[in-house]
């Protein structure tokens, strides 16, 4: 298997974490790679990128099969609002592309919150920073290593 930038970084600081790829099955969206994985997909987290009307940058980690609700993630980091940061400035903003963009490796260390939902597994499992691949490691080694804060930022 291919090794990720992402997968570099976490051996770089010595943090225990398990890899998986899926690029030969078709699987596409993340319910699908939940299922190829077999994983809940509560457990398994999209990473999306938000800007505020400041411009500034904040990254939100949920379970694929939930929407991101954008006044929760607004007042998760005491912004009045967010919205989506637009697909065509994703690679330049993040260096990934979308649907393989990872919370580690991005261009620059954004804050990152991950919905509260993920505290019900030890493990989460995310985008390896390439589509096909992804990593699982403990949720509080990742918060620690990302100083990422949780909260509750999905809709329902």
């Amino acid at each position: 298997m291919e090794k990720t930038n992402v997968m570099r970084i976490l051996e770089q600081h010595h943090i225990p974490y398990q890899s998986y790829c899926y690029k030969d099955t078709g699987a596409i969206g993340g319910i699908e790679v939940a299922q190829v994985l077999k994983e809940n997909p509560d457990q398994v987290l999209k990473t999306l990128v938000t800007i505020s009307k400041e411009k500034k940058i904040y990254v939100f980690m949920i379970p694929v099969a939930k929407e991101l609700d954008l006044k929760k993630a607004a007042k998760s980091v005491s912004e009045k609002s967010l919205e989506m940061l637009k697909q065509k400035e994703l690679l330049a903003t993040t260096g990934y592309v979308h649907g393989g963009c990872s919370p580690i490796g991005m261009r620059k260390e954004f804050p990152v919150v991950v919905d509260q939902k993920a505290e019900q597994f030890d493990t989460i499992l995310f985008s390896a920073g390439k589509i096909g691949y992804q990593v699982e490691m403990n949720l509080y080694e990742f918060l620690a290593f990302r100083k990422a804060t949780l909260a509750e930022v999905t809709k329902g």
